[in-house]
């Protein structure tokens, strides 16, 4: 069973970042070089670990093919867009973190990137330094206010 990519809806453009793209690049010559490697003597054996990089290859190449990337330089500086880094305070707790949108491929929470189809992501394109948003999470409705709006 080859593992499923991120989730990007039907329909939807695959939306990456400059550095989105490399990443996806450098994860396709990592494949290859692992089928490369691949030294399995037992023919059978070695016909189903190729099936499989060869696969999860083309679930890769076919995100590759359909990505669309978005230079940041090209996005307009007072409105939240595809790219953008943006600080939220919660206004509750007072915390603060700093959220980029990037494509479904490349999110990585830990990191701080979301993807543009994630519900904080909806909630925050075309907003403004100084407006607030409420997203509503386990039934409670938090309130951030967008701090800072940059293009890395």
């Amino acid at each position: 069973m080859v593992p499923r990519r991120a989730y990007l809806p039907e329909g939807v453009p695959n939306f990456v970042t400059p550095a989105g793209l490399e990443q996806l690049l450098a994860e396709r010559e990592a494949l290859v070089a692992e089928k490369e490697a691949v030294t399995i003597t037992h023919e059978n054996e070695k016909r189903i670990a190729l099936n499989f990089i060869n696969a999860k290859l083309q679930l890769l190449n076919s995100r590759i093919n359909d990505a669309r990337v978005v230079e940041q330089k090209e996005q307009p500086g007072d409105a939240i867009t595809f790219g953008a880094s943006v600080t939220l305070k919660n206004v509750k707790s007072g915390m603060t973190r700093t959220f980029q949108i990037v494509g479904v491929d490349e999110a990585d929470i830990a990191k701080g990137k979301i993807s543009f189809v994630s519900p904080l992501a909806k909630a925050l394109i075309n907003r403004k330094t100084g407006e607030r948003i409420n997203l509503k999470s386990d039934g409670e409705v938090i309130v951030f206010e967008i701090l800072e709006i940059a293009w890395l």
